[in-house]
């Protein structure tokens, strides 16, 4: 939005009129403040900005602008150069140039003219680079005249009015404009025939006065003055007094200026045929509309008075008129100090920008140094602490599994305790009671010696009953030697610490388990990574899963123990988090019981992870 609020209004400079530059002028100060407080970095739209103000400022109307079109002008012209544009350098060095010739620094509007040209020589001869080389040329033809170096001056016209025959498009009003100068240079050289011929091509175009009638009257003006110096003066002063009142009737500020030399030519006219009252009329009228613009015109203008005027009145205005090439003088080398001032001045604030540019850098490499440096102060102790961290998760998993061990050792210990207890009971009920009542059953066959019925029948009844006790204890012995199921704590063991980590996560539980499973055929170490593993799924699920209840299962298929542990939580990307260090280390424990794990998850669904792991 800034480049392009920028280029809005350059765009709108090229359709101010005259009459709109004043109120302008006001913008421009917007416009510099915008430039400056803004953080537009493109050198061209820069250089343009500055261009562009300075075009403003020269073709202004208000007087006195030189120097700030001169300071904007040069830089453009420093950013143009570092761009290599030279065709935009070109255009600046002349705007430079046109300064330095309207405020007499001649020796600095050639250099630059000279120099514009050369650039411009160098590019592809296209329609715009012809039309501003003859813009050079003809300023170096001005500068020439003023200079009174009438032969450069007319050589340099030629060469303006050359370029700008090969024009394409309406090239009518540029062309007039550059006979009117070549004839100018004719006429201050004395070759009046010559001069006189070039006013005259211009004014045979019939339309002039109706299409620019302030030009018509300065170009008819010339023409009538180049007459006078050549004692033609047949038409004179008619056509001073016609070229007078076509710029009064206009009253804008460019015929009010240009009143003022035809003033002085009607003021002369009249001087050099002793009519000394019309003569101090155009005199002091010439005077009196110079004074606005205080330049080399009031100085004709006084001058002109001290010869119509007579006695102390004459010598007054000579006073005045000495009084003010004195000051004008200064004032002109005062403006030309003023050009290499400016230019000094610049080089001097953008040398001390590129210091403070480069102070900046250096704060900016400072401050990013003892950024880079704090952060990386942060990440070491950042990864220390995680370092005493993971020890201590370490050491509180190592005492965690010795715990563990011991728990299972007095597991063991009390399983072998009630298994030799068992054993105990069996042998003292095979060896002891046994022993006695097969002892008695023998005494009681012995008696059957005693072949009465009734004896008969009372000891075929006991030793029945003897028989049926004796059946009965074998049983007995057999079931407490072989009843043994060994492991059933190890899943007291998981179900604690479900409930605990449950009640600690505030998750809701299943706990399923197949008694198909033989925990005593599975090795203590298995064990231990298979509680480790539900411990880390548990503490996964409470800090990732934002689940509310957890399912857990145990299983046996085809002697391969099937570990399945499932949530309600979020779910998770499962590629994205198998770098995570929870999943590495259950993958490390999975590993070390040669089990295998899979993942499945689905968003806002949940998580399931199946372990198998072989029994043996």
């Amino acid at each position: 939005m800034k480049l392009i609020f920028l280029y809005i209004f350059l765009l709108l400079f090229n359709t101010i009129s005259e009459s709109q530059q004043k109120s302008s002028l006001k913008k421009v100060d917007s416009i510099q403040k915008y430039e400056l407080n803004t953080n537009i970095t493109d050198s061209s739209t820069i250089a343009n900005a500055h261009y562009k103000i300075g075009e403003l400022y020269r073709y202004s109307v208000l007087g006195n602008l030189g120097d700030s079109a001169y300071y904007h002008y040069h830089k453009a012209e420093k950013i143009y150069k570092k761009l290599h544009n030279d065709y935009k350098l070109a255009l600046t060095l002349y705007g430079i140039a046109v300064i330095q010739k309207d405020e007499k620094d001649f020796t600095g509007s050639e250099v630059n003219s000279v120099e514009a040209i050369a650039l411009l020589d160098k590019l592809n001869q296209s329609n715009n680079v012809i039309r501003y080389k003859s813009f050079l040329y003809n300023n170096l033809g001005l500068l020439f005249d003023q200079l009174e170096l009438y032969n450069e001056s007319i050589s340099y016209h030629k060469k303006s009015l050359d370029l700008k025959g090969e024009l394409k498009g309406d090239t009518k009003s540029t062309i007039d404009n550059s006979k009117n100068n070549l004839a100018l240079s004719y006429k201050n050289s004395g070759q009046y025939k010559l001069a006189l011929d070039y006013y005259s091509q211009v004014l045979r175009n019939k339309n002039l006065i109706n299409e620019r009638p302030s030009f018509y009257a300065l170009v008819l003006d010339n023409y009538a003055h180049t007459l006078y110096l050549s004692k033609s003066e047949d038409e004179l002063p008619e056509l001073y007094i016609k070229a007078l009142k076509i710029c009064d009737s206009l009253g804008d500020s460019a015929a009010s200026y240009n009143s003022i030399i035809i003033n002085q030519h009607l003021a002369e006219y009249y001087n050099g045929h002793n009519k000394k009252d019309s003569a101090l009329f155009y005199a002091y009228r010439a005077k009196n509309i110079s004074e606005q613009y205080h330049n080399d015109d009031l100085l004709e203008s006084l001058l002109l008075l001290s010869k119509v005027e007579e006695g102390n009145v004459a010598v007054k205005y000579l006073k005045e008129y000495i009084k003010l090439n004195d000051s004008l003088q200064k004032a002109e080398r005062t403006i030309r100090n003023k050009f290499a001032r400016i230019k000094y001045e610049t080089n001097q604030l953008e040398q001390e920008n590129i210091k403070i540019s480069k102070e900046r850098l250096w704060l900016l490499i400072i401050s990013m140094v003892v950024i880079l440096a704090s952060f990386l102060l942060y990440l070491v102790i950042s990864q220390r602490n995680k370092n005493k961290e993971l020890q201590f998760i370490q050491k509180q998993q190592e005492t965690n599994e010795e715990i563990y061990n011991l728990m299972l050792s007095q597991n063991e210990g009390i399983e072998e305790a009630r298994a030799q207890e068992k054993k105990r009971i069996s042998e003292e009920l095979h060896d002891g009671v046994l022993g006695r009542l097969f002892g008695t059953r023998l005494s009681l066959d012995s008696l059957n010696m005693n072949n009465s019925a009734e004896a008969i029948k009372t000891r075929s009844q006991y030793i029945d009953r003897l028989k049926t006790i004796e059946e009965d204890i074998r049983k007995v012995s057999h079931k407490l030697n072989t009843d043994f199921v060994s492991g059933s704590g190890f899943i007291d063991i998981i179900k604690t610490l479900v409930q605990t980590q449950a009640w600690a996560y505030h998750l809701k539980y299943k706990l399923d388990h197949d008694d198909a499973i033989h925990w005593y055929e599975v090795s203590n170490k298995k064990k231990i990574h298979i509680y480790r593993i539900i411990q880390e799924a548990l503490h996964n699920i409470y800090k990732h899963a934002n689940a509310s209840k957890v399912t857990i299962s145990f299983k046996l298929k085809n002697n391969v123990i099937c570990l399945i542990i499932s949530d309600d939580g979020s779910g998770f990307d499962v590629n994205k988090a198998k770098s995570g260090i929870g999943l590495k280390n259950m993958n490390s424990r999975i590993k070390e019981i040669n089990g295998t794990i899979n993942i499945t998850s689905e968003k806002d669904v949940g998580t399931k992870v199946t372990i198998e792991a072989p029994i043996p």
